[in-house]
């Protein structure tokens, strides 16, 4: 279905493939990892024919249709979602924007003479319409979209007006609607809430097409895919199995690989400090020519190319007081809407509380609320006493200084640290050598997330309020933050839709439902054994 053979390709100076080669069948649903800047993208592109491989070839079967979902949605405006989504199936859409004017042409007294031709006109287009199934790609269009948590007054709007996270949607809805008989989807999962995730999951599993996509989402990727295509060092390495699988089979190799590199190296240096004993005797000239010949003709074996992976350590928080957080009798309302009627909820010290909610049910808000953000209608929000909050937000990434590179930003904070040790905080979040010297200015989201992390943390407040804190974070980088949380001594109240994160580190869950507020002691492992969804609202298919 989709074959890359022996292909090479080069940006600038950077090799980004030497002779690689995949292959992928319809029906199959694979992952693509590698680290960022191994070339994912080109990938994909090269299979849309974007890009042109500099050798080898990229084929495709015949009349295959393939949609490519990538996070460069372009301009969107002047229609509703709805017909946004309706666009991308190509025929359909253009009959449906057809018939449109054919039905304004009907009523049109200035082209009464045409009549005739309009309404012979208007039956072909129509008939083409019902043959192709029209009508029932709108209601189709808004079940995607309802998968994707758009209420319908969103999917009736303006789609210009939307954020950049909900066009992302309306760009995902539209390969989804396509159903082609391949999909490339680069980072679906990446501005989705837990509910829409969910949904996409199920949406993809039931799909019978060729699926290949990127997530830096491990438990997503798990559920979906049966191979991983791995990018490393110019190659294509093909695993069967899930991304757990892959993991521990990387592991494995690379472990079999250091073991056989010792063993040569071992056996090479016995041989060499033979050759240079006995090279000055003439008795056992004929030996060493033996040994040197062979030493020649010996195949070496490369040591594993080990991804770095830096271990950010914690610093011990000073302790706060056993209440840390306390909510009495809180009303808070926006507009008509009202978010909370007489919230009473309590945060105690060490506990780790992660809030689930559908889309609007005031996750965030709380979070606000807590941060001093945002202030209640009525009641109190206070904090107890020897709290020390580090509070990380969506907007937080804004308030960087575009001008200051990051170890100036680093430095500005932490005027007492010194170079070094700022210089490790830096390599901790993945900014290694002349990374630091970066201004902000042109980081990239991940970027821009592991500075505020590392801004946050340097100096350890006690209770961690964090929204959201996994969004732009590749994959290594994750599962260094949920290892360095886990040791965390304080006190968590957070926000995510990374199941791996939720379940590795919540020791409570606060669900915010539309009949009202629910606490649970236990993490999210335990909340979804007892209530059998993986999020509120939402049951098992």
């Amino acid at each position: 279905m989709i074959r890359l053979d022996n292909v090479s390709k080069q940006h600038g100076h950077q090799i980004l493939f030497i002779d690689a080669s995949m292959g992928l069948q319809k029906g199959e649903k694979a992952g693509l990892v590698g680290p960022n800047g191994a070339g994912k993208s080109t990938l994909f592109r090269m299979i849309v024919g974007e890009e042109k491989p500099d050798d080898g070839q990229v084929a495709i079967d015949t009349g295959m249709t393939i949609g490519y979902f990538n996070q460069d949605v372009g301009e969107m405006s002047g229609q509703s979602a709805v017909a946004a989504v309706m666009d991308g199936v190509g025929p359909v859409s253009a009959l449906a924007a057809e018939m449109a004017q054919l039905e304004a042409a009907m009523v049109d007294p200035e082209q009464a003479d045409e009549m005739d031709a309009i309404i012979e006109r208007y039956g072909e287009v129509q008939g083409r319409f019902q043959e192709l199934d029209g009508y029932a790609l709108e209601a189709r269009a808004r079940e995607v979209l309802a998968g994707l948590s758009f209420s319908q007054e969103r999917m009736d709007g303006d789609v210009g007006l939307l954020s950049g996270g909900w066009k992302m949607r309306v760009a995902l809805a539209r390969i989804l609607l396509m159903r082609p008989d391949g999909m490339l989807l680069d980072e679906p999962s990446n501005h989705l809430d837990l509910e829409s995730l969910i949904w996409l999951e199920a949406f993809l599993k039931d799909y019978d097409g060729a699926l290949l996509m990127t997530s830096h989402d491990r438990e997503f990727m798990n559920r979906i895919v049966g191979k991983i295509v791995e990018i490393d060092g110019g190659s294509l390495t093909t695993y069967s199995g899930n991304y757990d699988f892959y993991d521990q089979q990387r592991a494995l190799n690379e472990k079999h690989r250091q073991a056989q590199f010792e063993r040569q190296q071992a056996m090479l240096a016995k041989e060499i400090k033979f050759i240079e004993r006995f090279k000055a005797r003439a008795s056992h000239a004929a030996q060493v020519q033996s040994r040197v010949k062979k030493l020649d003709k010996i195949e070496r074996v490369e040591p594993p190319r080990r991804r770095q992976a830096v271990q950010f350590e914690f610093r011990s928080p000073p302790r706060s007081g056993e209440d840390v957080a306390n909510f009495r009798d809180v009303h808070k309302s926006y507009g008509s809407h009202a978010i909370y009627t007489g919230l009473d909820f309590q945060v105690r010290r060490k506990e780790r509380w992660c809030i689930l909610g559908a889309n609007g049910a005031g996750k965030s808000t709380l979070l606000k609320l807590i941060a001093g953000d945002a202030k209640p209608d009525q009641g109190s929000v206070s904090l107890g006493s020897s709290v020390k909050m580090g509070y990380f937000a969506q907007h937080s990434m804004d308030l960087l200084d575009g001008d200051d590179t990051i170890f100036e930003t680093l430095d500005k904070a932490f005027p007492q640290a010194g170079q070094p040790a700022l210089r490790t905080l830096a390599g901790c979040f993945g900014f290694s050598g002349d990374d630091i010297e970066k201004t902000c200015r042109v980081l990239s989201g991940g970027e821009k997330a592991r500075l505020v992390m590392a801004l946050m943390l340097f100096d350890p407040p006690n209770f961690l309020v964090l929204d959201e804190p996994t969004n732009h974070l590749d994959m290594a980088t994750k599962e260094m933050l949920v290892a360095a949380l886990a040791d965390f001594e304080g006190t968590m109240l957070f926000v995510s839709h990374d199941r791996h994160f939720l379940a590795a580190l919540s020791n409570r869950v606060l669900e915010l439902t539309p009949e009202g507020v629910h606490q649970f002691t236990g993490g999210y492992t335990e909340y979804v054994e007892r209530t059998g969804q993986e999020a509120p609202g939402l049951h098992p298919g």
